[in-house]
């Protein structure tokens, strides 16, 4: 099996489950968030970053194109820049919102998935712009996969937390 063929596989699983955890989600929990600890996202900022976690840097990497500028050191960079704290991340205004954008996201990581050659991802090497240490193409796409992977539990645990019906299979299979 090709690499590329090997992502897309299994960005279909995370991207169909996340889908399901989404459709999950009542408009009214919105503004919800866990009561303990601090800088948690709200569901809605949850639900906008993991809708562009995944296709959005994946096109980064593949084209170089991030959407901001790349040129900055990352020990330059202030902490916010990158990421800030969550009351500042922006938040989804209903489900539906959400849904619309990871359908978004997942057709820009398909075609993007679709387009690259095997060579590029098995011998093109960078390291992100936020840092961290050169990879190959494909670990890079894969970590992005798993991004939304991570954002998609994360979902999970905050609907358990709200006494909703998930399981195991919600989280895996999307039901």
């Amino acid at each position: 099996m090709k690499l590329a063929e090997i992502l897309k596989q299994d960005a279909e699983g995370v991207y169909r489950a996340a889908e399901g955890l989404f459709k999950q989600v009542d408009d009214q929990t919105l503004d919800w968030k866990p009561q303990t600890g601090s800088n948690w996202m709200t569901v809605g900022q949850l639900l906008h970053h993991a809708s562009n976690a995944c296709g959005s840097t994946i096109k980064g990497f593949i084209t170089g194109d991030w959407g901001f500028p790349t040129d900055a050191k990352p020990q330059d960079t202030p902490p916010d820049a990158m990421m800030p704290p969550a009351e500042k991340m922006p938040a989804v205004k209903s489900k539906v919102e959400a849904l619309k954008l990871l359908a978004e996201d997942k057709a820009l990581c398909m075609k993007l998935l679709s387009e690259v050659s095997e060579d590029r991802l098995a011998n093109e090497r960078s390291a992100p712009p936020w840092g961290g240490p050169e990879r190959t193409l494909y670990q890079h796409c894969n970590e992005m996969i798993w991004h939304l992977g991570q954002h998609k539990g994360q979902l999970f645990y905050y609907l358990k937390l709200q006494g909703k019906p998930v399981n195991t299979m919600t989280l895996w299979a999307g039901m």
